[in-house]
């Protein structure tokens, strides 16, 4: 028989921390409101919940790894938005935030999310901040509260 392990979404007793990147606040705010919604509607108080401002998104992991490195997170979402200009400058900001974040989850153990968009124009990330492509911040959360629960059910199993 084969053993299925899951999470479901719901986070009542537990406490997630938020990064946000300032640039690009006009779209990586809506990304806040997505997450913030999200994790309230499936049962986060808002005392269970640290939201970090950063410059930009690529102080995301150290500011992640910090907040993971404390113990008191379940989960750290991070939130950001790198829009392409005429440059190659944002592909590496995107390769080095993602691989930070993800050397921070695994140093701490703990899920960070990457709920930072990489677009080609403003309008792109609009459409993904709560727009016709829904809210990544949203999805963020919601990754952030199904993983908490899957480690959980691991650890339990």
């Amino acid at each position: 028989m084969v053993t299925h392990i899951e999470g479901n979404l719901l986070a009542s007793d537990d406490c997630f921390a938020i990064v946000v990147a300032r640039f690009n606040e006009l779209v990586t705010r809506r990304l806040l409101e997505g997450a913030l919604d999200t994790f309230r509607r499936h049962g986060v108080q808002d005392a269970n919940l640290t939201v970090a401002w950063v410059p930009g998104s690529f102080e995301l992991p150290i500011v992640a790894n910090r907040l993971a490195s404390k113990g008191s997170f379940a989960a750290v979402c991070c939130l950001g938005a790198v829009i392409q200009g005429e440059t190659t400058h944002h592909e590496y900001i995107n390769h080095q935030v993602a691989a930070g974040l993800t050397q921070a989850s695994q140093r701490h153990d703990i899920p960070i999310t990457f709920g930072v968009l990489t677009c080609q124009t403003l309008e792109q990330a609009m459409n993904r901040a709560g727009g016709k492509a829904g809210n990544k911040g949203e999805e963020a959360a919601l990754a952030a509260i199904e993983t908490v629960n899957v480690l959980r059910n691991i650890d339990n199993a």
